[in-house]
């Protein structure tokens, strides 16, 4: 049956069935709307919990409203319940612009087409062709919450970003960062993009700024964030440049490379 499909569904998913939670056997429209619901602040703390996806195991036609077995057409009206329909992750959507596919490797399904993403093993996700030879492997890379709004990453909704370092971010807690002038990863500290002109323009500030005699003389010790060395370098009031790779993303320490190392 082709009908219009615009009057159902929710704010997640366009599609004609609702879900029965296996683990509350209250009926939620998806999975998110579930988890949305039972972690909102007027549930208890102890009642809390999200809906295991796999375990899912009963769908309700929105048209007929017949409870059924996870498939894919209705087994009372024969409606198609959803045009995408994955029976491993027992998801349901009608909106196949989004090119879904299911990732065996990531053990759910995922958007943007199968052929312009590739599965690394090591960082255990899916990532675009485009970082197929240039990320940065991180075991377990996006197995853990967003360092800015702590929502867990493997699943989520929202676009996620791989910074140079290969932590992962969600785009738009990156681009916030960004725009209260935070340019380093939350977790490692190295510069989260492209920051030569930003070493630059400190060059011409730090040249422009010369320090009283009193100072010209004084060493400090400092480690580099960006790429981990530990140098003995001319004190200045600005910023202190990585005699290494020309960073200012720098921070001082109180010793050598040892003490550096003990510390990191």
């Amino acid at each position: 049956m082709e009908l219009d499909s615009e009057q159902y569904g929710c704010a997640h998913y366009t599609r004609r069935c609702k879900i029965r939670a296996p683990c509350c056997g209250e009926v939620f429209d998806c999975r998110h709307c579930h988890n949305e619901a039972k972690n909102s602040l007027e549930i208890d703390l102890n009642d809390r919990h999200e809906i295991p996806r796999h375990e899912i195991n009963k769908v309700i036609c929105s048209l007929c409203n017949k409870e059924q077995d996870v498939q894919q057409y209705c087994s009372g009206c024969g409606a198609c319940m959803g045009k995408y329909f994955c029976g491993k992750c027992n998801f349901f959507d009608d909106d196949v612009t989004k090119n879904q596919y299911h990732c065996d490797g990531c053990g759910i399904c995922r958007t943007g087409g199968v052929d312009k993403f590739f599965h690394c093993d090591k960082c255990g996700c899916c990532y675009s062709n485009v970082l197929r030879d240039s990320h940065h492997c991180v075991e377990g890379a996006m197995h853990h919450n967003c360092p800015v709004c702590f929502e867990y990453l493997f699943d989520s909704t929202k676009d996620i970003s791989v910074l140079h370092c290969g932590h992962t971010i969600h785009l738009e807690c990156l681009n916030e960062m960004r725009a209260h002038h935070h340019f380093s990863c939350p977790v490692c500290s190295r510069s989260a993009c492209d920051m030569s002109d930003a070493w630059k323009k400190l060059d011409e500030e730090v040249a422009a700024t010369p320090m009283p005699e009193f100072y010209q003389k004084k060493m400090i010790w400092i480690l580099c964030n960006d790429c981990g060395v530990t140098s003995n370098v001319n004190y200045h009031v600005l910023a202190q440049k990585c005699p290494g790779c020309s960073s200012y993303n720098t921070r001082e320490t109180r010793g050598g490379p040892a003490a550096a190392r003990s510390r990191v």
